[in-house]
């Protein structure tokens, strides 16, 4: 190996260089050449056609797939031949070729052809998917109509909106939900995370909002759950009416992990498209952490070295790009609210502690709340809404401030409570505290089925902190 000084280097762009690729373009027709390539790598019976380029699989993974195929792209699409199974290019290495499938490689060989279909995945959106159960890559799972033909398609991902472009959240978005409305106040465009362990009741607090929200249209994302689950929510948890003005993307846990990172960007490829009709959005993904997952299990195959938590480098680079596409938009809003997982009270595992320094505000469901069937189990001490100082009034502003406090001082005596050596007289605040903790309770505390509206969840809790003892 020379060094890398030597005589014969030069830059790409020296004379000696420029006359040797005019001489190549009188003595040879590239394009000629690129079609017999193409012609000859094309698998019997189909035709080149123009634009298409066709390559060679050359080795088989449990998860990837490694192919020659010059000219192809970074999250280009491909056909698998003669499987017809579609893939996504996930890294490049000069002919080489990496790709994940859509679906298990079966029926694929070594020497398999594979068609470079030169763009991205796309999906149909329209009203059409108001009511209907889709999968990752926007195919119908339910017994509805077909989708049309005519149905205008858009890629999965999109460029989040720049920040001049953005409207500033200024307005409250009512959830149905009272210790939501009452002390974390969600705002339309705001990105919250429902961060919960198992068993924490996040299927249910969704089902609730999902039914109460005042949204135009909500779109619902369930990435890597069990089948029975999605079932069971579906048929359970969702109401017919929320389920009427709602599009649910499912890809269950046993589903590539290429269709379990797309449905994350489906998901939000829908909401955008109702938001620029003008309609304000709520996108709910449950979970961020399986999306996660995903993102991990191809680019591990793929090759990276992991990071934080075992995470590759690229998961660290696609989760502020998700997430920055939700927000209010000149004309209408996508208000997204992005379940974690946490394995018991860890805060601070990696996408956990990426999801709350990237998002709005967090909602913590605890699980000692939920074990003392206090639902929804919503630890309103540990929670916040970053927003709702500047989208609701001063009076509700310091009601739920006197609350947050009311409940802060009630845990700290506690113990002394429970134990009987709490003395009253000693500390007003401490005795208002202990007073008002059955109607805390009770207002923190709603039935699934129970609705409240807005100015009747300001009202109950001027009762709950103000209003006598």
């Amino acid at each position: 190996m020379r060094p890398l000084d030597h005589p014969l280097d030069h830059p790409p762009d020296h004379p000696r260089d420029r006359s040797l690729d005019r001489l190549l373009d009188r003595l040879v027709d590239r394009a000629r050449v690129a079609a017999l390539v193409d012609a000859r790598l094309a698998p019997r019976g189909v035709a080149p056609e123009a634009g298409v380029r066709f390559g060679r699989v050359v080795e088989i993974g449990p998860t990837l797939v490694r192919a020659t195929l010059p000219g192809v792209g970074f999250g280009d699409l491909c056909r698998l031949e003669p499987s017809g199974i579609d893939a996504e290019v996930v890294a490049v290495d000069g002919d080489a070729a990496l790709l994940s499938p859509f679906a298990e490689p079966r029926g694929i060989a070594a020497g398999s052809a594979v068609r470079a279909l030169g763009r991205p995945h796309r999906i149909a959106v329209g009203d059409f998917l108001l009511g209907r159960v889709v999968d990752g890559l926007g195919r119908p799972l339910d017994d509805g109509p077909a989708i049309p033909a005519d149905a205008a398609r858009i890629d999965l991902d999109r460029a989040a909106p720049g920040p001049l472009a953005r409207a500033v959240i200024d307005t409250p978005l009512p959830l149905g939900v009272r210790a939501i409305d009452g002390v974390l106040t969600c705002g339309r465009g705001q990105r919250i995370g429902i961060f919960a362990a198992a068993g924490g009741g996040k299927s249910t607090l969704l089902g609730m909002i999902c039914d109460g929200s005042l949204a135009d249209v909500t779109v619902l994302a369930l990435i890597g759950e069990r089948g029975r689950e999605v079932r069971e929510f579906l048929e359970r948890v969702l109401t017919p009416q929320a389920r009427a003005r709602a599009v649910v993307v499912v890809s269950t846990s046993d589903r590539p992990a290429l269709e379990r990172l797309k449905a994350a960007y489906a998901a939000t490829a829908i909401a955008e498209h109702f938001r620029d009709q003008g309609r304000d959005v709520l996108l709910m993904m449950d979970s961020l952490t399986r999306f996660a997952r995903a993102a991990r299990e191809i680019g591990l195959a793929a090759g990276e070295k992991p990071a934080a938590g075992s995470y590759p480098p690229s998961f660290f680079a696609r989760l502020p790009r998700l997430l920055e596409r939700a927000g209010p938009a000149a004309t209408g809003s996508i208000t997204g609210l992005y379940t974690v997982l946490v394995e018991g009270d860890d805060m601070n595992e990696p996408v956990a502690d990426e999801a709350r320094s990237i998002l709005d505000g967090h909602i913590v469901l605890s699980r000692k709340l939920a074990q003392a069937n206090h639902y929804p189990a919503i630890d309103v001490g540990a929670s916040v809404s970053r927003v709702m100082s500047q989208i609701v009034d001063a009076r509700h502003r310091d009601l739920a401030a006197r609350l947050r406090r009311l409940d802060a001082v009630y845990r700290d005596i506690e113990l002394l409570v429970r134990v009987g050596e709490y003395q009253p007289g000693r500390d007003p605040e401490a005795d208002d505290a202990l007073a008002r903790r059955d109607a805390i309770r009770r207002f923190l505390c709603q039935p699934v089925t129970e609705k409240t509206t807005f100015e009747q969840t300001i009202d109950q809790l001027w009762t709950t902190v103000d209003g006598q003892r």
